[in-house]
């Protein structure tokens, strides 16, 4: 016998098992349309019950556990897949009525309610679907009900891959792209999930969200990814249309049903009291949601062009193959990435110095390329670091006015969207990163960031490379030169001196923050005196810190803000 409390813990842990895993899944999606987002749909569909799960008490009985999972489900579901996986935990809610802890027997009559429920929803049930690989797993656990729980679970699980395997057989378009069943490798990593605390283990960990460094080559010509699978005018219903509808007293979600299916295809359509969650690919989602209109209100609108999903796929695929190659050859320090449809943004800086770029790193930067005041990288150089970024838009920080041409060159020839941010020092750069919103649009981001970069002084403690003249005054090889923004400052011998006054000099009324970057030619030691001077010399009221930058030619960048 399980308690409520396992139910509970097993059903997060499902959750968490295909969270973690949904990229993978959506590789696979080809049927009935190669969109890569069944991993993504029932994820968010399993999902949606979690908050409610785990606000629930240890005491909780298995039919409260199953009965909240399920309408946190029903009206989460997302996509066919999704509508499909809250189904059959719909059938878990029913078959647990009114029970305080549930036996073998009670989680196969589970399982079978769950997949009949399923089978009458789909508009033309498929086999070698989800439906197949739920529908073997569930007579397999009807015959183990002597069995105990674990026992069961297991024997469950044993049927249900091999009926996973199996679906290629009975599904041409898998056998053709070379995958099994996107949906039904998601229900098995739920029900692979839910073992796991069946089993007395805790529940699967939630990965943390972290962007991926790039989609696996090995997907190349495979699932989403061939080639071959259809062209995008065999798409004849372009939408997929889903909405929820909350029912009037007399409505008919039996009538809506009927229309949904005689003008569109993969029609789902569960309902319980109050609301019906209903799923269609149509020619004309507004036709849809008109119609429905008449049996009560809707909320939950999803509507997504398959068109565009496919397409979108189709051009991940051709970088991917790009990708393999690219990977198999290694002849450059920046590999190849295709483009990842679920990776927003993504970030090229230019700096020198192995602290520098450890900084950039810290900061999200995904490419550093090496480059600086007298040691320019080409358009290649920044080319190749945008195009291993796997990212929808990437950003590019020069970091040097010398090399903003550059990568407005790069920006041009470049696979995927490129916005170059015009800053002209590290520092600038740095700030510019500290001031990304992951949340603003792509221009708004880069207003916003170059906004906060020219609010930044920079000054820069170097050393003249010639003979030459500033103010009217000779200046000799070697001599120090201090900078601020660009411009010649002073002169002097004594490299302490000259940086603790550039820092005091720059520093206005209202500066915050100053922050001491050395160069490759400065010893630790030496930079900590250096920054402890410049804290002295400019009060309390700004926070001074240090970096060590490791740059070549300047023995002191100064950021002040």
């Amino acid at each position: 016998m399980i308690t409520g409390q396992t139910l509970r813990d097993a059903i997060l842990s499902g959750a968490n098992n295909i969270a973690n895993q949904r990229t993978r899944v959506d590789e696979l999606n080809v049927f009935p349309v190669p969109d890569g987002d069944t991993g993504t749909n029932m994820s968010m569909t399993i999902g949606a019950a979690r908050a409610e799960l785990e606000a629930m008490p240890d005491s909780c009985t298995v039919a409260e556990a199953s009965k909240t999972a399920a309408s946190a489900m029903l009206r989460g579901a997302r996509g066919n897949s999704g509508v499909i996986t809250s189904l059959l935990f719909r059938g878990f809610s029913k078959a647990l009525k009114d029970k305080t802890e549930a036996s073998s027997a009670d989680l196969a009559a589970a399982l079978q309610q769950g997949v009949e429920a399923a089978y009458k929803a789909v508009m033309k049930p498929t086999e070698g679907t989800i439906l197949t690989v739920s529908r073997l797993a569930a007579e397999k656990a009807a015959e183990c009900t002597e069995l105990d729980v674990p026992a069961m679970w297991d024997a469950t699980l044993q049927a249900g891959h091999a009926a996973l395997d199996d679906t290629p057989n009975l599904l041409p378009v898998l056998k053709k792209a070379g995958v099994v069943d996107a949906g039904g490798q998601g229900i098995m990593l739920i029900f692979e999930g839910m073992k796991q605390v069946f089993d007395g283990g805790e529940i699967i960990a939630g990965a943390e969200v972290a962007a991926k460094p790039k989609v696996s080559s090995e997907a190349a010509g495979k699932g989403v990814f061939a080639d071959d699978l259809m062209k995008v005018e065999d798409i004849k219903n372009g939408y997929c249309t889903q909405f929820l509808l909350h029912k009037d007293a007399d409505a008919s979600v039996t009538r809506l049903r009927a229309f949904l299916e005689s003008n569109g295809d993969s029609v789902v359509v569960i309902e319980d009291d109050d609301v019906a969650n209903c799923h269609v690919h149509t020619s004309d989602p507004g036709m849809m949601l008109s119609e429905a209109i008449k049996y009560g209100y809707l909320t939950n609108f999803k509507i997504e062009n398959m068109h565009e999903q496919f397409l979108a796929r189709q051009k991940q695929a051709k970088g991917l193959e790009k990708q393999a190659e690219a990977e198999e050859k290694k002849d450059s320090e920046f590999t190849y990435a295709a483009v990842d449809p679920e990776r927003e943004y993504g970030f090229v800086a230019v700096a020198a110095g192995e602290g520098l770029k450890a900084v950039f790193g810290d900061l999200g930067v995904d490419a550093v390329v090496s480059g600086g005041q007298t040691m320019n990288p080409s358009t290649e150089d920044i080319l190749a670091a945008i195009q291993s970024v796997p990212a929808k838009t990437v950003l590019v920080l020069p970091n040097n006015k010398n090399i903003i041409m550059a990568s407005e060159q790069a920006q041009k020839l470049a696979d995927r969207k490129v916005i170059v941010l015009p800053t002209r020092t590290v520092p600038q750069g740095m700030t510019a990163m500290l001031n990304f919103d992951p949340d603003l649009k792509p221009e708004e981001n880069a207003v916003a960031m170059m906004q906060a970069a020219d609010r930044v002084s920079t000054g820069l403690i170097t050393y003249a490379a010639r003979d030459s003249e500033f103010d009217g005054k000779p200046i000799k090889k070697g001599e120090i030169m201090a900078l601020e923004n660009g411009k010649i400052v002073a002169t002097g011998t004594d490299l302490v001196k000259m940086t603790y006054r550039l820092a005091r000099s720059m520093k206005k009324k209202d500066t915050q923050f100053i922050t001491v970057i050395s160069g490759c030619d400065v010893s630790d030691e030496d930079a900590e005196k250096t920054t402890d001077l410049v804290r002295t010399k400019c009060g309390s009221s700004v926070e001074v810190s240090h970096i060590s930058g490791g740059q070549p030619v300047y023995y002191y960048m100064i950021s002040v803000e």
